[in-house]
């Protein structure tokens, strides 16, 4: 008999993606100096190219800044980043031309906290065993949520999303973990602090099976967009049980056909520089090496 395996290790539910996270900015320019300079992360070279949309990649995920009043996300995003030496030296080189803005960063254990200059925290983790084989991804969107709701809000996800979903607490509290891709994870974390009103930023995610959940939402009237053939959206968790509302955050569903699901993405190596080139390394590779 060969070695025994646990198979659910391998399920991965419905949601197969955590494709970006959505929140308007009003200025490109500081924009540019976070995300790309200061992070490490590249600008899509392809896509949204000009000056009222970004997209910056990161791994197999994006953010998506489009030019507007600024959105700040009532929670903060997880990145996977290399180098935490090079990534500080990266942060405190922003601060004089970020400077009157919301800008800043501490060190934390196991992460390193940026503000962007608007607001949103970005929790910046280095490669390690819990993220799996990723060097470079977004690992998880965590948002604030009221307290005594996590476990509606697994039930929400379970049951017209087809997810895992797990509550669970730590030191900072309960949450509930949604499964959103591999090693992937869209968390909800209870806080007694006022959660901010909602104002329009959202996550966008993959399911494969698309029609089901669309079913379930709209006999519950939560769709808020049917916007083609391969996507809509919603906005409002709500208690499977009684349709009480838990929380607000817009989801941008998209099938398997849509045409810009897994698009490769270009990431760059933010260590080459014009001063220190090393040709054939222009681009950094998301994932570890075999060897790894």
């Amino acid at each position: 008999m060969g070695a025994e395996f646990d198979r659910r290790s391998e399920d991965l539910g419905n949601i197969v993606e955590l494709g970006h996270v959505n929140t308007r900015v009003p200025d490109q320019y500081p924009a540019t100096l976070f995300y790309v300079t200061a992070l490490g992360l590249t600008r899509d070279p392809y896509l949204m190219t000009g000056i009222t949309n970004m997209w910056v990649n990161v791994g197999r995920s994006q953010f998506h800044l489009p030019r507007g009043a600024a959105q700040v996300l009532a929670g903060r995003v997880g990145l996977v980043v290399p180098d935490r030496p090079a990534l500080l030296d990266r942060l405190a080189a922003a601060r004089e031309p970020l400077a009157g803005s919301a800008f800043t960063f501490r060190e934390a254990e196991g992460f390193v906290e940026a503000i962007s200059p608007w607001g949103n925290v970005i929790r910046l983790h280095a490669p390690g065993p819990e993220f799996g084989r990723v060097t470079l991804g977004m690992a998880y969107v965590e948002l604030d949520v009221a307290p005594g709701t996590t476990e509606a809000i697994a039930g929400f996800y379970r049951e017209v999303l087809q997810a895992p979903a797990e509550p669970g607490a730590d030191g900072e509290g309960r949450f509930v973990r949604v499964l959103a891709g591999i090693d992937q994870y869209l968390v909800y974390r209870e806080t007694e602090r006022p959660v901010p009103p909602y104002d329009g930023a959202h996550v966008q995610i993959t399911l494969v099976d698309f029609s089901g959940p669309h079913r379930r939402l709209a006999e519950r009237g939560l769709i808020t967009e049917e916007s083609d053939a391969h996507q809509y959206r919603f906005e409002t968790l709500v208690d499977p049980r009684d349709g009480r509302a838990l929380a607000r955050f817009e989801h941008e569903v998209r099938s398997l056909r849509h045409p810009l699901y897994a698009r490769p993405l270009v990431n760059r190596n933010p260590f080459q520089s014009n001063r220190r080139f090393a040709p054939g390394h222009e681009e950094w590779p998301w994932a570890m090496a075999p060897e790894a």
